[in-house]
């Protein structure tokens, strides 16, 4: 399957939080969009391995992806080395999208950066016809996605574009608290992460809001780029 987008996270709901609303109006727009999921959350606060697989495929199918895969790469301890890179290729080069958007380039957890360098590698590797690779014993074509691009996560980084989110963020929204154990619950008798706090859950609507602000709309996710942003007339520009 080709998909046009192809979104990583280090983590089960990195997507969600920093792209949901993104994913949900391509998919609107007829995109054929999938999710990989780098590990399997194994070391969060809350909840565990299995029940953020259950979550995750919920909000898999709230946002309408086409495809979602986990990597199981170690939380916490994966590597941005040959080992690693090659399961990333492989799986450009099975999908072989046009855009892909990863993590966070600096952030407060050490596997959004390592993560977003360890993808952004792969999809360069990937073009490369000598590295060679295959899928259930099929030799794999060489595939580089057109454009990386990276959600903005914990810190506030200036992003390079936004994208009008108005009109799905609920759908950001509900993906995100798909991930029950996770996130703000007066009732829960799990220990408080930096995420479970009420404000950090309320601010999934303010950020976006407040980027929406900038730029005269309602609610907007923002990313940074790798390369200029090229456009074909300025009246493509909002």
């Amino acid at each position: 399957m080709k998909l046009d987008i192809l979104a990583f996270g280090a983590h089960p709901d990195d997507v969600e939080l920093g792209c949901g609303g993104t994913i949900a109006k391509e998919v609107t727009l007829g995109k054929k969009v999938g999710i990989i999921d780098l590990t399997q959350g194994e070391l969060g606060t809350r909840g565990s391995a299995e029940i953020r697989a259950v979550e995750a495929a919920n909000a898999a199918k709230i946002l309408g992806v086409s495809v979602r895969e986990n990597l199981k790469f170690k939380d916490g301890f994966f590597k941005n080395d040959q080992k690693h890179q090659l399961e990333i290729i492989k799986i450009i080069r099975k999908y072989k999208p046009e855009i892909v958007i990863c993590n966070a380039i600096d952030d407060r957890h050490i596997d959004h950066g390592k993560g977003s360098k360890l993808v952004s590698d792969a999809c360069f590797l990937s073009g490369l016809r000598k590295i060679e690779t295959d899928l259930n014993g099929v030799v794999q074509q060489e595939w580089r996605p057109k454009v990386v691009y990276h959600y903005i996560q914990w810190k506030n980084i200036e992003p390079d574009f936004v994208v009008d989110i108005s009109n799905h963020i609920q759908n950001k929204i509900d993906a995100v608290m798909a991930y029950s154990t996770q996130f703000y619950n007066p009732n829960s008798t799990e220990p408080i992460s930096p995420i479970a706090t009420k404000n950090f859950t309320e601010s999934i609507e303010y950020r976006a809001k407040d980027l929406g602000r900038l730029v005269f709309v309602d609610y907007a996710e923002g990313f940074t780029v790798e390369r200029y942003v090229a456009i074909n007339s300025l009246t493509d520009l909002k």
